[in-house]
């Protein structure tokens, strides 16, 4: 959240090693969400209704400029109750001792079709019309996927309402939801404790299946229910944040820029005992600004501008041009933390290999049997970063070009499986697709944040996101390894613009003193 200057993250940690368990909430300030300083943990496990674990919940500013935290906790019996948590002093800048509510827990897994420990994760609060405000917890109910909602007049006492906010059943438990407003092509965001205005679109988005999905549609305020835009039986299909390693992301209302910023967890993916050789586990993701495209059909991402803070040494080439089988290197960069932004202009469009739209059903497998190195007619052309001399090692995010009925289909993978030599790792190779009006936009745009196991990139200015974790050995043996960009389909590729940049460290929880 973002209260009186400072942006405050809690997070999931475990204060006795870096395996899971033990779960309080970690919490760092931040004034710039670059830089972060480590304080206090906010919640911790000392009341009946949490003492299994203080899990995932959310913040609001209520009105009167006062925050209130609701979150889950387990009891011995490992029921899933809802908990609140006020700041002890709010003049404390950085918030640092939070008090728990004297009622807790404020919401209990009571009602037919609950199951007890299948319900969690409340959402940020938000008013309605009367006055009362509302939360959502995702649950399991009576076997399927559901968002409750529970009102209250002050945030301490809820009351269930005899329907949930939505439920699906295309699915089991939902976890992390998250519920906010949008405006079709405006990258502003709203404040949902606000009036929404005229036209905006509501965004249900749920964890699940190790991924964030979402759906747009209205919030129909006489029936107090989220009515989805389209409503598709089968979830492969549901929209995605991420295609990668992305999971339990989280929202808020910046009204310090007035955007709304996503946040998402990416776990490791190398062995246990490498965490505990390590001493942590799991990152954040860069913050992303997030907003709807102007079709109102589509979330759009992008990092927040605060990263640029850290480029320096900027690498620029213009105009090059890529035959079959190019390999360009982009030389005088930190390939081990960079920022990589690539504009790539298609010469013809007329030999697009033509759509099969089976292939949105498994696209990781697509990604497989279409890799960066076996032919297209346009592409696979795209980028490869952590490389080590020989190629034995490196990560390709690359594209394809395909026609589909109405328009053209865009491909964007990210494929791991040559990103290490190491055994035992995760290596899969990830990948989504998104239309794209090539005869209005020649240029397909990539962006790629390279932070040693992080490479995160933004294909079609943010409409295909891929969060991936690489654990390449060149990294650690030699410090060395390279970047190229690359063209391998039969289709000239142009780039009229290429920047690389370098990137600072940010200082990320280093204790000061």
């Amino acid at each position: 959240m973002y209260y009186n200057g400072i942006y405050h993250e809690f997070y999931q940690y475990n204060p006795n090693g870096s395996l899971w368990g033990n779960i309080i909430w970690g919490h760092s300030v931040s004034t710039d969400l670059i830089n972060w300083i480590p304080v206090e943990p906010a919640i911790e496990r000392d009341i009946p209704s949490d003492i299994n674990g203080c899990w995932t919940g959310s913040a609001t500013i209520l009105s009167g400029d006062q925050p209130i935290i609701i979150y889950t906790g387990a009891d011995k019996e490992n029921r899933q109750l809802q908990n609140i948590v006020l700041p002890k002093n709010r003049s404390d800048p950085y918030l640092r001792e939070w008090t728990k509510a004297g009622n807790n827990p404020v919401i209990q897994p009571v009602g037919a079709g609950l199951n007890s420990s299948q319900f969690r994760d409340p959402t940020t609060g938000w008013i309605g019309p009367d006055g009362l405000w509302r939360i959502a917890v995702g649950a399991e109910l009576n076997g399927y996927g559901a968002a409750l909602l529970y009102t209250s007049k002050d945030f301490l006492e809820w009351t269930r309402v005899d329907h949930p906010l939505y439920s699906s059943n295309a699915s089991t438990m939902w976890e992390c939801p998250d519920f906010f407003a949008v405006l079709p092509g405006n990258n502003s965001g709203l404040d949902l404790s606000e009036a929404i205005p005229n036209g905006a679109k509501h965004v249900l988005k749920m964890s699940l299946d190790s991924c964030d999905k979402y759906m747009i549609g209205v919030y129909d305020l006489k029936r107090d229910a989220f009515v989805p835009d389209t409503v598709l039986d089968d979830r492969r299909l549901w929209s995605r944040i991420d295609y990668g390693n992305f999971y339990a992301s989280k929202s808020f209302y910046d009204s310090k820029k007035s955007r709304r910023i996503i946040w998402g967890w990416t776990n490791e993916t190398d062995s246990s005992s490498d965490d505990v050789a390590k001493g942590w586990a799991g990152i954040h993701a860069i913050p992303r600004t997030i907003w709807l495209d102007s079709y109102g059909k589509q979330l759009l991402q992008w990092p927040v501008e605060e990263i640029e803070s850290l480029r320096t040494n900027e690498i620029s080439h213009q105009g090059l041009v890529l035959k079959k089988g190019d390999l360009f290197e982009i030389k005088g960069t930190d390939t081990s933390q960079a920022d990589v932004e690539i504009d790539f202009e298609l010469t013809s469009i007329d030999s697009a290999d033509p759509f099969d739209p089976s292939w949105l059903l498994d696209v990781e497998k697509h990604c497989r049997e279409a890799g960066a190195s076996v032919d297209g007619d346009i592409g696979p052309f795209g980028l490869v970063v952590l490389a080590s001399d020989n190629m034995e090692e490196h990560t390709a995010v690359h594209f394809r070009v395909y026609k589909s009925q109405k328009s053209y289909m865009i491909l964007m993978c990210s494929d791991l499986r040559r990103s290490s030599l190491r055994p035992g790792l995760y290596t899969p190779a990830y990948g989504g697709f998104f239309e794209f009006d090539l005869e209005k936009e020649r240029k397909i745009s990539l962006r790629t944040l390279i932070d040693r196991s992080a490479v995160e990139s933004f294909g079609g200015g943010g409409r295909v996101c891929i969060m991936a974790r690489v654990y390449p050995v060149a990294l650690v043996d030699d410090g060395g390894s390279h970047m190229y960009v690359f063209n391998n389909g039969s289709t000239t590729v142009g780039v009229p613009q290429l920047k690389a940049w370098s990137m600072r460290k940010a200082q990320v929880n280093v204790k000061r003193g």
